[in-house]
């Protein structure tokens, strides 16, 4: 009898321990179904959004741009007598160059020319340059070892590059920004390294501040590869990204 008991014990024993393994490894499959399907979601948004950039761009680049300097000739061209007439020629003429300016400023915001034609380290090189021009912090670039990147990766890169400049222009308040690049065993790696005021990652996390420490993880974990931060306050903030480009 005690013999039966005993068996009836370790079978349900079993049966218990099946149900809770099956539980658990039901679990861990849901996760990761959750976690790729989760991936695939932040992958087509990001495409969708990087695809109505580039058509904003190349629509404002060669339709609206060459439109809007046939009206500037058009404008010249007019032979006025008056010279009130004249003068408001000349001032619609100097509208028009800044509305032809700040387009062509938009459009490169929204695909750098130098990213498509001359690719990723060259769009850096022009964006920072742009930045230090209009910015008191001072951003230095290291280019260790030249990388040839995938076209398909380049933008994404670049997109957390331009998080991580408007990031430390905005909130870390800091006055050098030094970014590094380099390659190793197939892997991009790229340092950056701030002399701000820091902050606290699960707060930021938590603020408006999060949503680009977010698009920088979700960039990064598209291209499969790694960003780790460190930060904390009063003692800058660090970035670095390791990603596969072979």
């Amino acid at each position: 009898m005690e013999t039966k008991i005993l068996n009836i014990t370790i079978l349900v024993s079993l049966i218990i321990a099946v149900i809770i393994i099956y539980f658990f490894v039901s679990i861990i499959r849901y996760h990761r179904r959750y976690m790729r399907l989760q991936r695939e979601k932040i992958f087509a948004e990001i495409t969708i959004r990087e695809n109505e950039r580039k058509r904003i761009a190349n629509d404002l680049h060669d339709s609206l741009g060459p439109l809007l300097s046939a009206v500037k000739l058009n404008i010249s061209s007019v032979d006025v007598e008056q010279e009130d007439d004249r003068v408001i020629l000349n001032k619609t003429g100097g509208y028009l160059d800044e509305i032809i300016g700040s387009m062509r400023r938009i459009s490169h915001d929204l695909l750098p020319n130098t990213l498509e034609r001359k690719g990723l380290l060259e769009a850096v090189r022009e964006f920072i340059n742009q930045v230090n021009t209009k910015q008191s912090v001072n951003i230095q670039l290291y280019i260790v070892k030249e990388i040839k990147i995938p076209k398909e990766k380049e933008i994404h890169i670049f997109r957390m590059i331009q998080e991580i400049v408007h990031n430390t222009i905005k909130h870390a308040r800091a006055k050098t920004l030094q970014i590094g690049f380099s390659e190793e065993g197939g892997y991009l790696l790229c340092l950056t390294k701030d002399d701000g005021t820091g902050f606290d990652r699960e707060k930021a996390l938590a603020g408006s501040h999060g949503l680009g420490l977010r698009s920088l993880e979700s960039r990064c974990e598209i291209l499969n590869g790694i960003l780790t931060l460190d930060s904390m306050p009063g003692a800058g903030t660090n970035y670095f990204i390791k990603i596969p480009v072979n």
